[in-house]
């Protein structure tokens, strides 16, 4: 389920002017294992969003998983993002810059279109006129 515009307006005063947001996921901080962390960033959650130019990684509210409050890294565009490690105890997760994040299963799709994209693999679209 793509997150609500309101959420992705929420982002908008987060990242530099001019960036496009292509797309925006919910992510959980956890260790390289696939559990929650009980390091420093345990527990955090995460809003990824991947613009036109880079990737902001936006740290959010304790209590409110869909509510920015601050920019906790900034990623270059060319960042990939996977490859997406999905445990059959644990759920999806990810590592780039240093971050192991889970995420929901319905955004793997989205961490692999926002790779492929990197990659200039992304297929031709089959109906450019609508």
């Amino acid at each position: 389920m793509p997150l609500k515009a309101k959420v992705r307006d929420a982002c908008k005063p987060f990242l530099p002017r001019g960036d496009e947001i292509r797309y925006a996921f919910p992510a959980a901080s956890t260790d390289f294992a696939g559990e929650r962390a009980a390091s420093s960033i345990g527990g955090i959650n995460f809003l990824v969003v991947v613009t036109d130019r880079r990737i902001v990684v936006i740290a959010c509210s304790y209590w409110r998983r869909y509510k920015p409050s601050s920019v906790w890294e900034v990623y270059p565009r060319s960042t990939r993002l996977g490859p997406v490690d999905i445990h059959p105890s644990f759920g999806p997760t990810i590592s780039f810059g240093g971050l192991a994040l889970e995420i929901d299963e319905e955004y793997v799709s989205v961490v692999r279109a926002a790779d492929l994209e990197v990659e200039g693999d992304l297929p031709a679209d089959p109906l450019p006129d609508l």
